[in-house]
């Protein structure tokens, strides 16, 4: 090993609003062992995703990180030990491997470790084709039921994942609506991405916009941020429409539950449906969406931005760029380059 630590932030305490610095704590500890069917990986980059702050809070879908434990992420890098048969060392892999240098990938994960593949970039790894991009496929594709034609509305739609689901309707022949907040964001769906209109969330009257952009309703509305969005949506559905909750991030740093959705009776005026959903509930058919995936990349009608910060020390300060509307793009964390020492971002 080139390394004899293992530089790791720990989940110190459960956050109250913001995510701050304060809520990890910094150690140094050894690089960790491996056992038979297991893999050691050097991470070479890190994912910023709105739903770290669920699993800090322990209110999610999954178990939440234990004070004290690795604070979770999806990250990139390089095998350096290899006790599974179908990985060797220098392989470029990503799954599940947390905020740390050294990680180990086990059979058991719930996000199972995979090879990069070749002509793929690591930043792609982790936003088109990583976690980004299979929640922007399955919800708009499998929960969402897009069809040509459709209207499809979009809140976060400058983020990561909205971006990714906006450009996939387009090249599927929808009408798509962008909601963002600022107007270099607006521009840049409508000029960059392709978005037929966007709305403006910090100036603009959504409700007054939406019947602009959508006169005859929307009929899929993929929601990523919830809140006083949401319930302008809902007002403007098509009749059965289908919204898809990907997540809810104007809320995820309240210290007591939102209020429901005040217009959700117009779900039944007009017999449509509300249904959130989890990337991981789709694991079976991730090879379907990275061949489509990578088919629309390679064709040009797919674009993606990464937003990146060197150093593993910068993690918490990328984390909370998430939801000060800070980051444009897909937010990564660069660990180290490939070949070289941990810490050795460039």
């Amino acid at each position: 090993m080139t390394v004899e630590v293992n530089r790791q932030w720990l989940l110190a305490r459960r956050p109250k609003g913001l995510v701050s610095a304060e809520d990890f704590r910094w150690v140094e500890g050894p690089i960790p062992l491996v056992n038979d069917g297991e893999v050691l990986v050097r991470n070479l980059y890190l994912s910023c995703d709105p739903t770290q702050r669920s699993w800090m809070a322990g209110k999610t879908y999954m178990p939440a990180v234990k004070l004290g434990e690795v604070m979770r992420s999806f990250s990139a890098g390089e095998v350096q030990i290899s006790h599974n048969p179908g990985f060797e060392k220098g392989d470029i892999v990503y799954g599940m491997f947390g905020w740390q240098d050294y990680g180990v990938a086990r059979a058991d994960d719930l996000f199972p470790i995979r090879k990069v593949p070749i002509g793929v970039s690591i930043e792609e790894a982790l936003g088109v084709f990583g976690l980004t991009g299979l929640t922007a496929y399955f919800g708009l594709i499998a929960v969402g039921e897009v069809k040509a034609g459709d209207v499809v509305v979009v809140s976060g739609a400058a983020g990561a994942t909205g971006s990714v689901v906006g450009q996939i309707a387009k090249t599927l022949g929808c009408n798509v609506v962008g909601i963002a907040g600022g107007r270099a964001k607006c521009e840049y769906l409508t000029r960059e991405l392709g978005y037929d209109a966007a709305i403006d969330y910090k100036t603009d009257n959504i409700m007054t916009r939406l019947r602009e952009t959508c006169p005859k309703g929307l009929n899929v509305f993929f929601d990523n941020v919830g809140g006083r969005i949401l319930d302008a949506a809902l007002m403007h559905l098509a009749l059965h429409a289908r919204v898809v909750i990907c997540g809810s991030i104007s809320g995820y740093n309240d210290e007591t539950p939102p209020d429901g959705p005040r217009n959700y009776m117009q779900l039944l005026v007009r017999r449509s449906r509300m249904e959130g959903f989890v990337m991981t509930d789709f694991n079976a058919r991730v090879p379907e969406a990275l061949a489509a995936l990578t088919t629309w990349v390679r064709e040009g009608r797919i674009r993606h931005q990464s937003d990146v910060m060197d150093g593993l020390e910068s993690a918490p300060v990328a984390l909370a760029r998430l939801f000060s509307g800070e980051n444009r793009g897909k937010q990564l964390v660069r660990v180290a380059a490939p070949g070289g020492r941990a810490g050795e971002a460039t």
